[in-house]
């Protein structure tokens, strides 16, 4: 049987038709290539951005992340200031004018009932205000008895600023002096000689303005936690139905 090689020449030449189909995947083939250039190049970008902050003096860190300027990972969180000053007795007048004026009496008839309160916001555990209230009572008695001033008290007292100052990242008075005047800078390069010195001058805050600081701790502490009796959670009470009485129909 003869077989028309001119006719399968003639078929194998003839123009193929279009399909929809494949416009489709050709044009999807372009985006995808088109997206690959882009992220090529954001990458290229990245990558010299990183290598000229290197170069201005930037490092790297231990886990091999870039310390790139304003960056989270290099750039260390700053601490955010007191809400009120030490000597601002009567705080701001906001929507916390009463509870000031609450924590003003406080600090300078009942130093002992607002520093109890200032501890127990602070750790939130049973029997915390009798546990710090009472020593501090003690100790408040024997310095006004012995030595006419409440000179005892702020030795047991002054870790409680420190520990606010911790938990809610606070300037510390170190900070606070490097940042308006200039100086203490060489006790804030080290982390630990840092806290060091900051902790000596919650101590001196305590001794010499005792009343101010317990009640910049009370203002502080009421705009940022609330009382532990009020965070407490809610208790479902389970009422049983009333008594149903079936009657009979006439």
């Amino acid at each position: 049987m003869a077989i028309n090689n001119g006719g399968i020449g003639n078929i194998n030449n003839a123009p193929q038709e279009s399909s929809p189909l494949l416009t489709k995947q050709v044009g999807v083939q372009e985006d995808e290539n088109e997206k690959k250039k882009l992220n090529v190049n954001k990458s290229k970008d990245a990558t010299a951005e990183v290598e000229a902050g290197t170069c201005a003096g930037f490092g790297w860190t231990a886990n091999g992340l870039p310390l790139v300027h304003g960056s989270v990972v290099g750039e260390p969180m700053g601490r955010s200031q007191w809400d009120s000053s030490l000597l601002a007795c009567l705080g701001r007048n906001d929507e916390f004018c009463s509870s000031d004026i609450e924590v003003c009496l406080l600090g300078s008839v009942a130093p002992r009932v607002l520093y109890g309160s200032n501890v127990e916001r602070v750790r939130s555990a049973p029997g915390t205000f009798a546990n710090h209230c009472l020593p501090y009572s003690g100790l408040y008695l024997i310095g006004n008895s012995f030595f006419g001033w409440n000179c005892l008290a702020p030795w047991f007292s002054y870790r409680t600023r420190t520990a606010i100052r911790l938990k809610f990242n606070l300037e510390g008075t170190c900070e606070a002096f490097n940042r308006s005047c200039g100086c203490c800078g060489s006790c804030l390069e080290d982390e630990v000689q840092r806290e060091h010195c900051e902790s000596t001058c919650d101590f001196a805050t305590h001794v010499l303005c005792h009343a101010c600081a317990l009640c910049q701790e009370g203002r502080e502490l009421r705009r940022r936690l609330p009382h532990p009796g009020l965070s407490a959670q809610p208790v479902l009470v389970m009422i049983p139905p009333g008594e149903q009485i079936m009657g009979r129909s006439a």
